[in-house]
């Protein structure tokens, strides 16, 4: 489930490539989308017209973004927005810590409408990804130990990826009622994997990504 393309002309310069990387971020806001599995008429991505609120209003909410209104927060720094679905439970990567991230993902090519990778998918049932994140004193980085992102991107974790760390709780699904973290990324070629960043590419992606605390 992987489709590397060529979005953007080889002739058009780095500015045009990400200039036309923007539209399609903001194309993708107003109309959301929707991804259908052919066999079953299951809905695999489904996402509707994005309501965008500011960091100030993020925080002001408890650093939150309200669902039911699709409310996504722009990181206006570096042009990722997030949506925090559940913040989950158990506790937040603490500052001088190591800990180990099982992450189930999806993700979405916005410029070619069309879900590039994934491990949601019967394949890679058993086979998360893996994630050894690390807090020092406030700046998070990560590397993949393991799976689909590993094997189609390499070891270093998307910089986006690791922005919800500072948000969510990391736990363990100990019973029925507890739920683990889930956010919803748009995240531009900058912030993204290192194939989508490639002069010859230059696209955004959208994710859902799970994160649960490793034993």
């Amino acid at each position: 489930m992987i489709n590397f393309f060529q979005s953007c002309s080889d002739n058009d310069s780095y500015a045009e490539k990400r200039e036309k990387e923007k539209k399609q971020i903001q194309a993708f806001l107003k109309t959301g989308a929707l991804v259908v599995d052919k066999d079953s008429g299951d809905s695999l991505i489904y996402v509707p017209p994005i309501k965008t609120i500011t960091e100030s209003q993020f925080y002001a909410n408890d650093s939150t973004t309200n669902v039911s209104k699709n409310e996504y927060v722009l990181f206006a720094n570096t042009g990722v927005y997030m949506q925090i679905e559940r913040k989950g439970t158990g506790k937040k990567l603490e500052s001088g810590e190591t800990a180990t991230v099982i992450c189930r993902y999806t993700e979405f090519n916005i410029a070619t409408d069309s879900i590039q990778t994934s491990n949601n998918v019967l394949t890679y049932e058993g086979h998360p990804d893996i994630m050894i994140a690390q807090n020092t004193y406030g700046t998070l980085t990560g590397t993949f130990a393991s799976g689909v992102m590993k094997t189609f991107y390499g070891s270093s974790v998307p910089s986006s990826w690791l922005v919800p760390l500072q948000f969510i709780n990391l736990g363990r699904q100990a019973s029925d009622t507890s739920e683990i973290a889930k956010v919803r990324l748009i995240v531009p070629s900058t912030q993204g994997q290192s194939n989508a960043a490639l002069y010859t590419n230059i696209y955004p992606c959208y994710y859902e990504i799970t994160y649960q605390r490793g034993r």
